[in-house]
C-alpha cells in the first residue's frame, strides 16, 4: 500500500520551482503576457505541493508568499509613483 501511495505523490523538480520564479519575475517586470504561465507553472508546483506538506506548512507557505506579493506590489506602486 505505502508503495502505491508513493508512486501517486509527484515529485518537486527543481525545474517547477524555476519555472514558477522566472514567470513571476517576468510579471514583476511588466510582461503581463506571462501572467498565463505564471498561473500554469504555479498550479503546478502547488498540486505537487499539497501533495507532500501538511496544512500547517501549507498555511504558513501561503501566508509567505501572500506577504511577498504584498511587497512586490507594494514597492511597484512605489515605483509608479516616483515616475510620475
Amino acid at each position: 500500500m505505502s508503495t502505491q501511495l508513493a508512486k501517486d505523490i509527484e515529485k518537486i523538480a527543481p525545474e517547477d520551482i524555476i519555472n514558477t520564479l522566472q514567470s513571476a519575475y517576468k510579471v514583476f517586470q511588466g510582461e503581463h503576457d506571462q501572467l498565463d504561465d505564471l498561473l500554469k507553472h504555479g498550479g503546478q508546483l502547488m498540486r505537487k505541493v499539497t501533495q507532500r506538506f501538511t496544512p500547517t506548512q501549507l498555511i504558513v507557505g501561503i501566508a509567505v508568499i501572500a506577504s511577498i506579493a504584498v511587497v512586490a506590489v507594494a514597492k511597484a506602486t512605489e515605483s509608479d509613483d516616483h515616475a510620475e
